[in-house]
């Protein structure tokens, strides 16, 4: 039987719901990119760490960090040649901290103990706390 798999730790989750080519043509294709997966393309091409520095920030081994980071590398990949949609999914992530969505406008943010809990964009108090 096969191991449990470990939990990727993510800082934030992504700002977007997904990305669209511009003159799509809907082919109903999307290619699902997992939070963790934006978290090792953020950190290995947008931070510029070295994958021992961003495995050890996600909490998994430097090989796992590999594995995601090239399964990400592909997906973008795929949906670059075939002009597909690129939509972010959670996957197999846990959050750093508390993260909230607003059943509003769809904002994801995270609370600090000061502030009110209404939503920081829309200011309604229709929000949930992103399950880790």
């Amino acid at each position: 039987m096969p191991r449990k798999r470990r939990l990727r730790k993510i800082v934030a989750p992504p700002g977007f719901k997904g990305y669209r080519p511009y003159g799509h043509i809907n082919n109903n294709q999307a290619v699902d990119l997992h939070y963790e997966e934006y978290e090792a393309i953020k950190l290995a091409d947008y931070d510029l760490k070295n994958h021992e520095e961003a495995s050890k920030l996600m909490g998994i081994s430097r090989a796992t960090f590999a594995r995601i980071y090239e399964t990400a590398r592909r997906k973008i990949a795929k949906a670059m040649v075939e002009s597909s949609e690129i939509k972010t999914v959670f996957g197999n992530a846990h959050l750093d901290k508390d993260w909230f969505l607003c059943n509003a406008c769809h904002a994801r943010f995270n609370l600090p103990d000061t502030l009110s809990k209404n939503c920081p964009i829309c200011n309604q108090s229709d929000i949930e706390q992103i399950i880790q």
